[in-house]
């Protein structure tokens, strides 16, 4: 197959397999953008307007309660700048992080020092090491894309635990269209779905835990936002926002450090999204984020496809520094890595999973919203 680049952002066919262009040589996902943000607010005003909205609403529904709203915060930029404007609109803020024991030290740092000078009540969760060593060790034999999930249910869990045991009825939620949307559905498989979570360990793992002590969440619980029991709300997208400008306002106002990229708060994230994932399924997130921020105006294409070709930000050296570090760390030898690297790729098909059940959900919602 011939190499292409979208014209409009820098998604190409290497990266991603599955990818589709237009007369124009502009890809699916560009459209895709447009078609999500197409039914955003678009000025500022329209912003401000739904903003106001939608905190008056969570307002409302704190009435009589410890707090309004619940916030996962990561110690990433998103989750940061986001606790920043729902403290400034006046938002009780119950913030929860999940310890799965990759934290930077920076993140940890960042959390508090936001926390404390917001006056924003943290409560974090340490999971059991024991059982994410073993989850996370046998998702890394599972041949599957994402290695992610085993951190991001156990995210998840743990901030609706919370929602639930406060009454809680908001949850704000870091993601947003402006610096993220764009990545590939092929990149990896949603992390709600538990059901596939145990037949990756029952088929990857060594089984010297059992998953009692793993933050878990069934569809079930998950569903109950389809039904409006518990919102989640992308307070993002109704703000004026951009990376760079976060950044600089959280630098500025609360000594906050950036780490260095996209999801690199986790030093697992940032080996799995910059050196697996390309090395063995050529998948590039960085080269996905950047898009996004070129579709959402933030910098220019060739100011990504600069970014895109830098590596000063981590180096081959230290990808293998963090890949010995996290293989030690697991229990894998370098020749039990050499293997799983050469071994087949799979999917979420290859293992149990609730992917018709949550296509029903999903149904389901679109006609509850109609």
């Amino acid at each position: 197959m011939d190499y292409q680049i979208c014209t409009r952002c820098i998604m190409d066919n290497k990266s991603d397999p599955l990818i589709t262009f237009d007369n124009n040589g502009v890809c699916n996902h560009c459209r895709d953008f447009d078609s999500v943000v197409d039914k955003l607010p678009k000025t500022d005003q329209e912003k401000e307007i739904a903003f106001n909205s939608i905190i008056q609403e969570i307002k409302e529904h704190g009435k009589g309660k410890e707090f309004d709203c619940v916030l996962g915060i990561s110690g990433g930029v998103d989750s940061a700048y986001l606790a920043y404007i729902a403290k400034k609109a006046g938002l009780r803020i119950l913030a929860t992080h999940v310890d799965a024991g990759w934290n930077t030290d920076v993140a940890v740092e960042n959390i508090k020092k936001l926390c404390k000078a917001l006056d924003i009540e943290l409560h974090t969760i340490v999971v059991d090491w024991t059982t994410i060593k073993e989850l996370q060790r046998a998702y890394m034999f599972s041949g599957l894309p994402n290695l992610d999930v085993v951190q991001d249910h156990a995210f998840l869990a743990g901030t609706y635990k919370f929602a639930r045991k406060y009454g809680i009825d908001y949850m704000l939620n870091g993601s947003n269209y402006q610096t993220e949307g764009i990545l590939p559905s092929n990149y990896g498989y949603a992390a709600i779905d538990y059901k596939n979570i145990k037949d990756v360990y029952k088929k990857c793992g060594r089984g010297k835990v059992s998953l009692r002590k793993y933050p878990k969440m069934s569809l079930f619980t998950y569903s109950l936002t389809y039904l409006g029991k518990t919102k989640r709300v992308n307070l993002l997208n109704y703000v004026p926002y951009s990376k760079k400008m976060a950044i600089e306002v959280l630098h500025n106002e609360f000594d906050w450090n950036y780490y260095g990229g996209k999801h690199f708060e986790s030093r697992f994230t940032k080996f799995f999204q910059s050196y697996y994932l390309p090395k063995k399924f050529r998948y590039e997130k960085k080269r996905a984020h950047i898009s996004s921020l070129i579709v959402g105006g933030e910098i220019s294409r060739e100011e990504g496809l600069r970014e895109m070709s830098d590596d000063s930000a981590y180096t081959e050296v230290q990808m293998l520094e963090d890949r010995d570090y996290i293989l030690k760390k697991l229990d894998i030898s370098i020749d039990e890595w050499n293997a799983l690297m050469a071994a087949p790729n799979k999917t979420e098909d290859d293992y149990k999973n609730n992917k018709k059940l949550m296509k029903l959900m999903q149904s389901v919602k679109r006609r509850i919203k109609k």
